[in-house]
């Protein structure tokens, strides 16, 4: 049964509102809702669009959602659908990117967001496990994540590099398939228009920042466009990378603050990678006020979710294709694997950072390894994120339960 755009629309503005807890509850939210009551699609059509989703950079939840739309009503749908998604939780983050801009320096707010960061440690953690369950399954792929983790913390490889040459390795190690569904009725000459009609929304504004010589908008622009397309296995994939980048390299945030942002983008509706949203407000907010940081909040989110309706408008009609391919397969296997050494090294990092007052690198060539001074421990973000860690990990206390509590138990501690 095909609804109409007004029932499609009530249903992903419900979806957008409540979609909570990552992708694994996204997905599951947009299954019970559009398969088990709407029955607009089949389960095996979603199956492969989930598949088709999962191998692109990006949010594969609200990709999956535009491509639920574009299967109803065309590329209006996959708008509604896909916009409608997103939209309620980047008005929440932005209005929380706001407050804290303007109180996060408070004594009292800054010990709330000490528990919150020690609790974020144990969130990053508990994704490493979950993931890991699914990607670990073979010891090549073990292999795999252990030399990412190394190339990461312990030489400071790019992280594109990472995702490039575990991508390549599984590509080329698996084998062809010997059928392959038939080509869809697409020409060539559509598929490439509408790739460059997509290309250019997505770009063309971008262009126009450099041109004008926009500064800082124009170099959070092309920052988020790279980052766009690299955002294979989820947004902790790319966290850490982001995070030594706007924080080490650029100065846009301070390490706390990024954090933070995490943090708050945890408990919010909508994708995770919408903490990229608050890293651009609060890069925009220190460089020139609060209309910089609404414009630059702005460009961010424009340069992080239109490439989703690139790839599913100019890809979904080549799903049943594209899933059936081992080779592709077999490239996202290895990603996959690479991003468990990834958000490894992301957990790490964060620790040592969050727990530790003082770190210190050691140099020797190509090595470079950072060691806390045990000294500088700081035991009440540690009995926290250990206690966090419990709640999620064993007891599996929802999330925004812990974050609160984490932040209530850091602020008693300040003030007694």
């Amino acid at each position: 049964m095909t609804p109409s755009l007004n029932e499609l629309t009530r249903s992903f503005a419900r979806i957008g509102c409540l979609s909570f807890g990552g992708p694994a509850a996204q997905i599951a939210l947009m299954h019970r809702t559009v398969i088990d009551e709407k029955r607009w699609v089949s389960e095996p059509d979603y199956l492969r669009a989930l598949s088709f989703c999962m191998l692109l950079p990006g949010p594969e939840a609200m990709q999956l959602a535009t491509w639920i739309g574009w299967r109803l009503h065309g590329v209006r749908g996959g708008l509604i659908a896909g916009g409608l998604f997103v939209l309620p939780g980047a008005l929440v983050v932005l209005i929380l990117s706001m407050i804290y801009a303007a109180y996060g320096t408070q004594p009292l707010v800054a010990a709330l967001f000490t528990g919150v960061q020690a609790a974020v440690v144990a969130v990053v953690v508990e994704a490493l496990l979950r993931v890991s369950k699914r990607a670990l399954t073979s010891p090549g792929a073990l292999v795999i994540a252990a030399l990412a983790f190394a190339g990461l913390f312990l030489f400071n490889l790019p992280f594109p590099l990472i995702i490039a040459t575990a991508g390549l390795y599984g590509f080329l190690t698996t084998a062809r398939a010997v059928d392959l569904p038939p080509a869809p009725a697409v020409s060539v000459t559509a598929t490439l228009k509408t790739a460059t009609l997509w290309m250019t929304i997505w770009l063309a504004p971008l262009g126009l920042l450099i041109a004008a010589d926009a500064g800082l908008l124009a170099e959070l622009g092309l920052f988020f466009a790279k980052l766009a397309i690299l955002t294979f296995g989820g947004a902790y994939a790319v966290l850490a990378w982001m995070a030594q980048d706007v924080v080490e390299v650029k100065g846009w945030l301070t390490l706390p603050q990024m954090i933070d942002g995490l943090g708050l983008a945890e408990t919010t509706p909508g994708p995770l990678i919408l903490v990229t949203e608050f890293v651009g407000f609060m890069a925009g907010h220190r460089g020139g006020g609060l209309l910089l940081g609404l414009a630059a909040a702005i460009v961010t989110l424009w340069m992080t979710f239109i490439p989703s309706f690139l790839f599913i408008f100019t890809g979904a009609p080549f799903v049943a294709r594209l899933t059936t391919m081992p080779r592709l397969s077999g490239a996202l296997a290895a990603i996959t694997a690479a991003v468990v050494g990834v958000i490894a090294n992301l957990s790490l990092w964060f620790a040592l950072h969050v727990f530790f007052a003082e770190i210190t690198v050691l140099s020797a060539g190509p090595l470079q390894l950072s060691l806390p001074e045990i000294a500088t421990v700081k035991p009440a973000p540690v009995v926290i994120g250990l206690v966090a860690g419990w709640l999620l990990i064993l007891r599996h206390v929802p999330l925004v339960w812990v974050l609160l509590g984490a932040a209530l138990a850091s602020a008693a501690v300040a003030l007694f």
